[in-house]
């Protein structure tokens, strides 16, 4: 196994290396999983403290997994109608306490300089589970969408936008790498048999413990 314990110029190349890397976003692009926390929480809170925690952690054990797919859930746990019109009026709500907090979170350390450094030499993809006009816009307001020749967002799945990119592109499974924090990324990656970087956060403790492959804090690499 690689880590970034003393290792770090071995993730780099690991990077470096991938004709084709798709990138998820929350978490390892931004520090901004804890963001969507919060906002899970503020959202569901009028309907109790202990169900807006229960959401808040259930939200935190399943990154990667999108809005569209969690809100009906959650809806259905606070004994609320998850009819159409209603998960549309949640998840707008939800989206206007993410959207700028998610642009104002931190950088993952090292992440936006490889990205500038490398987009021009390597086919970069970003496959997320944020709504598509809302990743765009995002992207555009960090001025990284430069990045991207790709961007791939809710509700398309993140399996089959890997999929569909690598017959499309012609591309070797071999020579693409998805970076990623969540099992639902670890799954997209094994799906279409590419290698795996896993980024190390506070919340993906259960998923570092079983995972072999190479992980890493931050991308530090000058």
């Amino acid at each position: 196994m690689v880590t970034d314990n003393g290792c770090r110029f071995d993730i780099v190349e690991l990077l470096r290396a991938a004709t084709t890397v798709f990138w998820d976003f929350d978490g390892v692009i931004k520090d901004s999983v804890d963001v969507k926390s919060a906002a899970y929480e503020t959202l569901f809170l009028p309907y109790g403290h202990k169900i807006s925690l229960r959401i808040r952690q259930h939200h935190e054990a399943n990154g990667g997994i999108s809005r569209f797919d969690k809100i009906p859930l959650y809806l259905s746990w606070v004994g609320e109608s998850a009819s159409d019109a209603q998960v549309r009026e949640f998840c707008n709500r939800f989206s206007k306490l993410v959207l700028q907090a998610v642009i104002d979170s931190p950088w993952v350390p090292g992440v936006r300089e490889f990205l500038l450094d490398h987009y021009a030499g390597q086919y970069f993809i970003l496959v997320t589970a944020t709504p598509q006009d809302e990743i765009q816009q995002i992207l555009d307001t960090l001025d990284i969408a430069i990045c991207f020749r790709e961007v791939h967002g809710a509700p398309e799945k993140k399996s089959t936008a890997i999929g569909d990119a690598l017959r499309r592109l012609k591309c070797n499974p071999q020579c693409a790498l998805m970076v990623g924090d969540s099992d639902t990324d670890l799954m997209a990656a094994k799906d279409n048999s590419i290698a795996f970087l896993l980024r190390r956060t506070s919340l993906n403790g259960q998923l570092q413990a079983h995972y072999t492959g190479p992980m890493f804090g931050d991308l530090t690499y000058e």
